[in-house]
């Protein structure tokens, strides 16, 4: 038998203070992903099935690398916030924390990866 009080037992498990902030980030992300996979789609479509040369060639153009460049930026930070919500709502203990950091470097890591090949290609 607990003689806590009810506030007592909420304490601690309140609003972080941080939801709204948050939801906006994933708005605004997923608004530019809205406009940014339609135009990859667009600017990849076209080099797809060219040899090597003439996407390199095709890519060495500004407007389709940084079409691309900005959708991997974008698209992996929103994957990094929505996967890091997921296991901040559905997992507890230490396994929560090393969850979020490995999606965290993996998502840093998939945009540095990402932007060096299309450095590599456009260059």
């Amino acid at each position: 038998m607990s003689y806590m009080t009810d506030r007592k037992r909420a304490e601690g498990l309140g609003s972080a203070k941080s939801g709204t902030d948050h939801f906006w980030a994933m708005t605004k992300s997923s608004v530019g992903l809205l406009i940014l996979v339609p135009l990859f789609i667009f600017t990849f479509g076209s080099a797809l099935g060219g040899t090597y040369e003439e996407v390199v060639a095709y890519y060495s153009k500004p407007f389709p690398a940084i079409v691309a460049g900005l959708t991997f930026v974008v698209g992996w930070v929103h994957f990094k916030s929505g996967a890091q919500t997921m296991i901040e709502d559905y997992s507890h203990g230490t396994a929560r924390h090393v969850a979020i950091i490995a999606v965290t470097c993996i998502s840093y890591a998939a945009i540095a990866a990402g932007l060096f090949a299309l450095v590599q290609l456009a260059l």
